[in-house]
């Protein structure tokens, strides 16, 4: 299971299109149910096929529920909401050997933890907020056989994609160099790559009022979450926002026990709404 909240997400978006159908609502808005939007880039898939070249579109909306906030809470916040993101696939190749023999074989694992090391003395600002993660780590086949295969999946996540793009120069880097001290062979391949997503800060205030009538609305700063919606926003004025779920108990997004209950379709639809009246 994914366990993020988009099947929320649709239901919330097909609530609202049936509000404005019943309500004969005289404004133009496109109601973009996007595929892939974790794995596959879905939107810069969109813009591909050219469709909104036959639009113009003047902002553009979306939100994410999370059970970071309490129910019914709206957080937001102008410029930087959500970290750039780019997912990077790390495989390292060289010569299984048995354990009683390892000066037969090239040992992988050894590379990859070499790796890990070397990426943590990377110089950095740390007034600048940026993550690398290793979430996935998988190597060898059996106990007593020298690891001739290690692969990592992680994530690069900084507030701009100049930053991560950069970060990955130097993982490349780094790479090179272990492939010569331990002959050990390496490949990298760059996964789904996501821009920050950028609230305008004029469509946030323009929203502001409105919003907080029927919500807790707050400015909840940047976060290191990566989201395809940063596609969008860097096409047209946009606003983002988490909508809270939280009944009192956090689980976190990508987690199995994270389900929100029904209301909260409810409550992102009337977020919509309001959004709606604010921009009429």
């Amino acid at each position: 299971m994914h366990a993020c909240g988009h099947d929320v997400h649709t239901s919330i978006l097909y609530s609202f299109l049936n509000y404005v159908l019943e309500n004969k609502i005289k404004q133009n808005i496109l109601f973009l149910f996007q595929p892939a939007e974790e794995s596959g880039g879905g939107a810069m898939e969109f813009f591909k096929t050219g469709i909104f070249n036959q639009f113009t579109v003047t902002k553009a909306f979306a939100l994410h529920v999370t059970d970071e906030y309490a129910k019914g809470t709206i957080a937001s916040t102008k410029g930087v909401l959500f970290a750039s993101s780019l997912e990077v696939n790390i495989s390292f190749q060289g010569v299984s050997a048995h354990v009683a023999f390892p000066q037969e074989g090239k040992n992988a694992f050894n590379a990859l933890r070499l790796f890990l090391d070397s990426v943590e003395k990377i110089p950095r600002d740390i007034s600048e907020p940026f993550v690398f993660g290793a979430g996935r780590i998988d190597a060898g086949e059996i106990r007593n056989i020298i690891p001739g295969q290690a692969k990592l999946e992680g994530t690069i996540r900084g507030l701009s994609n100049e930053m991560a793009q950069k970060f990955y120069g130097s993982l490349i880097n780094i790479l090179e160099g272990i492939q010569t001290i331990t002959g050990v062979k390496y490949s990298c391949e760059k996964g789904a790559s996501y821009p920050e997503v950028i609230v305008n800060e004029e469509v946030y205030d323009q929203l502001t009022p409105e919003l907080s009538k029927e919500f807790n609305f707050i400015d909840c700063g940047y976060k290191m979450t990566g989201e395809d919606f940063g596609y969008i926003s860097h096409q047209y004025p946009s606003f983002m926002f988490w909508l809270g779920t939280s009944n009192g108990v956090k689980f976190g997004l990508h987690n199995p026990r994270f389900l929100p209950d029904d209301s909260v379709i409810e409550m992102g639809k009337k977020a919509f709404v309001a959004i709606l009246k604010s921009i009429m």
